[in-house]
């Protein structure tokens, strides 16, 4: 799996959870700007390992935690560089 094909499935999963990727969107904090509980936060990781195929291996702190960081973590390149 290419890594477009990758980041096209993650952002299915973060739409099925209703976070839009638009903008500054993208970078808020899902805890603290998105109020999102941490058990949904666990689904949403959980979710984006099963669709990845990829296993995230340390813990994201709540304070950091972003759709960005996550798209990041879990695709581990450069691609990402220029949509920041």
């Amino acid at each position: 799996m290419n890594d477009f094909s990758k980041l096209r499935k993650a952002v299915g999963v973060f739409q099925l959870y209703g976070i839009s990727l638009i903008g500054n969107q993208k970078k808020k904090n899902l805890f603290k700007d998105l109020q999102m509980d941490p058990v949904f936060i666990n689904g949403l990781i959980f979710e984006l390992e099963l669709a990845l195929q990829v296993e995230v291996e340390n813990e994201i702190p709540l304070e950091r935690i972003s759709p960005i960081l996550l798209i990041a973590k879990f695709l581990k390149n450069e691609l990402l560089a220029s949509w920041r």
